[in-house]
């Protein structure tokens, strides 16, 4: 209510006397007879109202030629472009004038203000121009007898979303002009955010100007804020809601400010392009509009144009050239119509909610489209919009868009255009012109001077020379970077839709501080193996990783167990063989007792039963007189059969399968015995080892070259080194034998590439690195790499397809040793 009240107030202040409101040209052509008023509010000062006026007068005036019956008047009221002066001459037309229905530029808004005021009389058929924008909680929403006969603004939105998305711009600027207006404009803006989000993008700034009518310095004004955005990064903006006055304003200071150059992108939504005439259009080289399609080839259509150019031009002589209808006309022509044959099909006396009832029974072809009305709003099928690129004193269309096809080449095809991102972007269409004159899409965002290239820091000082290796010319200041990183992000760049012009900067200092220089503006992006770590984030952006990562501990292995002697006994564990020997004992000693008793004379016998029970009883189980001593003989025999597979089994294991084992098993040895452990000591894993695994410091040596590591183990002056998998996937290619990696893998977020925050590369670099993994490039240089890692090590491989005699010495040591030393006759 407390809206109500201040609309009160304004009401006060801003009524007129009649005198001077017919002063201001509005006007109620009275006839004889029976006479039907139907309210009209419109700006007359706007290219819109202008048509709306001219289209409706036209509208009612054919309609009495065709039905030749009732007298049918249009009462005018001028909003001049107030929201409260629309509603109060919609309280004027109905309290004073007695109007049957209100048709013209009045937001739902403003109905709902005059449906309060007025309770005490019935509520009238009101039929709304204007785009819906979305109506604050706080107010009403009971609207009987309101009608929507514009075309959906969602739909609109999501065709500038659309076009945004075919582009592949992620941010964009919305531009517009305050209305004088209850409602604002935060519907709109929160409405394009939406659509823009759902495909991938967003509004990054806004800009409001106030109404052109309320500022002194126009020009000023303009160009102070046009200031403000081109300083920005952002290049792409959207006109999303103004008046013909502001737009041609604002588009002839951003040329002067050289805004209408190479680089930008200027985009103007339905309510701007749909009145855009050849006075204007020269201003506005390479903008893009979208505004609502018409079939306009009808013989009435061309009939009604050439009327409507003849009185336009009577009425407005400085504008008789331009003086095409839009689809603002065409609805105006429309809704009159319709609310003319709605009153001719209903009694004189008929109630507000009968002649609602005539109005939504509408079902024709009009001049904007299929005429067929539901309780709220205007269902027109299909509604579509014409994308047009202006290109000198005229435009040419690109495209048709649809909700249900998409794009289309026109609007009398629906096959869908490729929409693939890059310069060929709607290729079959034609090529468009941009600002500047230029052919190429472009990227729609800058970094510092355009003319300039982006500077790209690399690392100078890394451990591992095959990701980043900076070299210098003997005699110049001049450097040239290799490595598998700039090989990457090279091929990545070509995946690019738009040109990239950069130069590698080395940069002396650990990779902390270079993503930390990112931040601080000294360098545009950093290339290289740089992981991706939380505690970075907090500076910078990173793409999409383009190499997995992890951290991983690298240790030297052990001596080849089948190059050893007693590898045999490695087969069983102590306690097996201790429990085997034990029942050889045992068995044994039983059997001797048994056949004691039965043959005295095994004593002298005995001890070699007692010893190798096992092989007599094998050799000379014939000799074997009792059958008890067969039944405890025989269980055993078949343990021994069991036992002995077992044995063969693990020594082939032990013989066959792969021989090298790491010299530290797990980190929890390292971290208990305090061994030293080495690292690339100008990345995070020092900081890493400390904080998160827990060594000492005093125990992590510091290593800057690959070419280190293998003298630092051999001295015994680390124990274990720490890599990221792929540095230790290189150091294993390099050093092919006498190293392994072991223990668990701690995950990380991979390499990627720094870029600023905010920055709207990153997406785009992200993109481009998962088109070259997919295209198999990205395999392919993983393969070079390592490939190009060529083994340095002298060390051989043992051959595993025969054995030597090696293993087996043992064995014969003891068999020979036997044979040697026992004399012949000792049995």
């Amino acid at each position: 209510m407390s809206l109500v009240l201040s609309f009160f107030l304004l009401l006060l202040v801003m009524k007129e006397p009649t005198v001077e409101a017919n002063q201001r040209g509005d006007d109620c052509v009275r006839k004889p007879g029976i006479t039907r008023r139907i309210g009209v509010v419109i700006d007359y000062s706007s290219r819109a109202g202008k048509e709306q006026r001219i289209a409706m007068e036209m509208a009612i005036q054919d309609f009495h030629h065709s039905t030749c019956s009732g007298h049918l008047v249009l009462c005018f009221k001028d909003t001049n472009g107030s929201s409260a002066r629309a509603a109060s001459s919609a309280l004027e037309l109905i309290g004073i004038e007695k109007v049957q229905a209100v048709i013209g530029a009045i937001r739902k808004q403003e109905a709902i203000i005059v449906s309060e005021i007025e309770k005490t009389t019935n509520d009238i058929p009101i039929i709304s121009l204007t785009s819906h924008v979305t109506i604050p909680t706080s107010m009403p929403n009971q609207l009987p007898f309101f009608i929507q006969f514009s075309n959906d603004i969602n739909l609109n939105i999501r065709c500038i979303a659309a076009l945004v998305e075919i582009f592949r711009w992620r941010k964009i600027t919305a531009i517009y002009e305050h209305n004088n207006d209850f409602s604002g404009d935060s519907g709109f803006i929160t409405l394009l955010s939406d659509s823009l989000r759902v495909v991938g993008s967003e509004v990054e700034h806004h800009l409001a100007f106030p109404p052109l009518s309320s500022v002194s310095d126009q020009n000023g004004t303009i160009e102070e804020e046009l200031r403000k955005l081109k300083s920005k990064s952002n290049s792409v903006f959207i006109v999303v809601q103004s008046s013909l006055r502001f737009a041609v304003l604002l588009f002839e200071k951003a040329k002067q400010m050289a805004m209408m150059e190479k680089g930008y992108v200027w985009i103007v939504a339905d309510e701007i392009a749909s009145i855009l005439d050849s006075s204007t259009l020269y201003k506005m080289q390479g903008v893009l509009g979208i505004r609502t399609n018409f079939i306009d080839s009808s013989k009435s259509f061309r009939q009604f144009k050439t009327k409507f150019r003849r009185i336009y031009g009577t009425r407005y002589p400085d504008e008789e050239e331009y003086s095409n209808p839009s689809i603002f006309a065409l609805q105006a022509y429309d809704a009159a119509w319709t609310i003319a044959q709605a009153l001719e099909n209903s009694q004189a006396n008929a109630t507000s909610k009968e002649l609602y009832r005539e109005i939504l029974s509408t079902n024709y072809e009009g001049f904007s489209g299929k005429i067929r009305l539901n309780k709220v709003t205007l269902s027109q099928h299909p509604t579509t919009f014409q994308i047009f690129n202006v290109v000198g004193k005229s435009y040419s269309e690109i495209a048709v868009w649809s909700p249900e096809f998409g794009f289309t080449e026109n609007s009398g095809r629906h096959e869908q255009v490729n929409t693939s991102f890059g310069n060929g972007a709607m290729k079959e269409l034609g090529s468009i012109q941009w600002p500047g004159g230029v052919q190429t899409v472009p990227k729609g965002w800058t970094i510092g001077d355009e003319e300039k290239p982006l500077k790209i820091g690399v690392p100078a000082r890394g451990a591992f020379k095959q990701f980043v290796k900076v070299s210098y010319d003997q005699g110049k200041t001049g450097s040239y970077v290799t490595g598998f990183s700039i090989d990457v992000f090279e091929a990545v760049v070509k995946y690019l839709r738009y040109q990239l012009p950069y130069e590698l900067v080395p940069f002396i200092g650990t990779y902390d501080e270079m993503v930390e220089e990112v931040y601080r503006k000294g360098l545009d992006a950093a290339v290289g193996d740089t992981d991706i770590m939380a505690d970075r984030c907090q500076y910078a952006e990173f793409s999409q990783p383009y190499a997995e990562s992890g951290l991983i501990m690298v240790v030297t292995v052990k001596q080849d167990k089948s190059e050893e002697v007693w590898m045999f006994m490695d087969t069983f564990s102590r306690r097996m063989w201790l429990i085997t020997i034990t029942m050889h004992i045992f068995i044994g000693c039983v059997i001797w007792l048994i056949e004691h008793e039965n043959n005295p004379e095994l004593n002298r016998f005995g001890a070699m039963l007692w010893f190798s029970v096992t092989l007599i009883f094998f050799a000379q189980r014939e000799h074997l007189r009792s059958n008890l001593s067969r039944f405890v003989l025989a269980p055993w025999l078949f343990s021994i059969l069991i036992i002995t597979a077992g044995f063969t089994a693990s020594l082939t294991s032990m013989l066959t399968i792969s021989r090298l084992q790491p010299s530290v098993s797990d980190i929890e040895t390292l971290l208990r015995t305090n061994a030293p452990v080495g690292c690339n000591g100008n990345s995070f894993i020092v900081r890493y080892l400390i904080n998160v695994i827990g060594f000492k410091a005093e125990n992590i040596k510091k290593i800057d070259s690959i070419n280190d590591y293998p003298d630092a183990f051999k001295k015994g002056d680390i124990k274990a080194a720490f890599f990221v998998v792929p540095h230790a996937k290189v150091f294993l290619a390099k050093y092919c034998t006498g190293y392994t990696m072991t223990g668990p893998t701690f995950k990380l977020g991979g390499f990627g590439f720094v870029f600023p925050k905010g920055s709207p590369l990153t997406f785009d670099i992200s993109e481009a690195i998962l088109r070259v993994k997919e295209s198999g490039e990205m395999r392919q240089l993983e393969e070079h790499l390592l490939s190009s890692s060529n083994c340095s090590s002298s060390t051989s491989i043992t051959d595993g397809s025969s054995l030597g005699p090696r293993p087996f010495s043992a064995l014969f040591f003891i068999s020979g040793g036997v044979s040697a030393f026992l004399k012949p006759g000792v049995w």
